[in-house]
C-alpha cells in the first residue's frame, strides 16, 4: 500500500519552543519506550483529567490532579510521534490510523469527565465535543484531498488549550467565589442555571464553531474551483 506523508502545518504559539522541547525528552526516553506506549500514556492522562473534574464534586482541590492530568496526556499524546521521527521508527499507515483514533477516544475522555462535574453543564460539554470531532474530520478530509494536515486554528493549538485549561482549574481552585458564581434565566419557562466554567465552556464552542464554518467555507471554494461544474 502506498502512503505520502500529509504535510503537518503547525502554527500555534509554542510550536517553535515544544518541538525544542519533545526532542529533548525523545532523546533522553528508556530504550524500552515506544510509541505505542507514549499514546497509551495519553490515554491514561484523559482518564486522570476525567477523574479529577468527577472528584471535583466533592472538593474543589481534585482539580489538581485534572491539571496533572492534562500534562499527562501532553507527554503522551505530543511525544510518541517525536520519538518515533527520532529514532526514525515511522509506521506512516499504523500511526495514523491509531494516533487520531485515540485523539477522539480522549478528547470524548476529558469532555464527559468535565461534563459530570457540577462546574460545567453536560450539554455544553458534549457540544465542545461534537464540534471538536467535526474539525477533526474536516482535517482528515484535507489530508487525504489536499496532502495538508493542519493541527492549528488561530495559532492555537492542543498544548495552547490544554495550558488554558490549567490555567482555568487554578483559576477555579484559588477563587471559591468563581466556583459558586452563577447565573440564571429561564428559556421557554425552564430554569437554566450557568457557571463561571460554563460561560468559559460557551467561548470555547463558539470559537470552535467560528473555526469550523470559516474552514468550511473556504475548503469548499477551494475544492470547487478544483472540481467546477462539467458542461453537458
Amino acid at each position: 500500500m502506498k502512503q505520502e506523508q500529509s504535510k503537518r502545518i503547525q502554527t500555534s504559539f509554542l510550536n517553535a519552543t515544544e518541538k525544542k522541547v519533545l526532542v529533548w525528552l525523545a532523546e533522553r526516553q528508556p530504550h524500552w519506550m515506544t510509541s505505542d506506549i507514549l499514546t497509551g500514556i495519553g490515554v491514561i492522562g484523559s482518564l486522570v483529567v476525567a477523574l479529577g473534574y468527577f472528584l471535583s464534586n466533592y472538593h474543589a482541590a481534585w482539580l489538581w490532579l485534572a491539571s496533572v492530568g492534562f500534562i499527562i496526556n501532553w507527554y503522551g499524546d505530543s511525544l510518541d510521534g517525536t520519538l518515533a521521527r527520532v529514532r526514525k521508527t515511522q509506521r506512516p499507515i499504523y500511526g495514523f490510523y491509531l494516533d487520531h483514533n485515540v485523539d477522539g477516544v480522549t478528547m470524548a475522555i476529558m469532555c464527559t469527565g468535565a461534563g459530570l462535574s457540577n462546574l460545567l453543564n453536560l450539554y455544553i460539554a458534549m457540544a465542545v465535543l461534537a464540534v471538536y470531532l467535526l474539525l477533526s474530520i474536516s482535517v482528515y478530509i484535507n489530508a487525504h484531498l489536499k496532502g495538508e494536515f493542519k493541527l492549528t486554528y488561530a495559532r492555537m493549538g492542543p498544548t495552547e488549550f490544554r495550558l488554558i485549561m490549567i490555567a482555568v482549574n487554578t483559576l477555579f481552585v484559588c477563587m471559591p467565589s468563581l466556583r459558586g458564581w452563577a447565573v440564571e434565566f429561564s428559556v421557554a419557562n425552564v430554569p437554566i442555571i450557568f457557571s463561571a466554567l460554563d460561560f468559559v465552556g460557551i467561548v470555547i464552542l463558539v470559537v470552535l464553531v467560528l473555526i469550523y464554518l470559516n474552514n468550511f467555507r473556504e475548503d469548499a471554494r477551494s475544492y470547487a474551483e478544483l472540481d467546477p461544474i462539467k458542461p453537458f
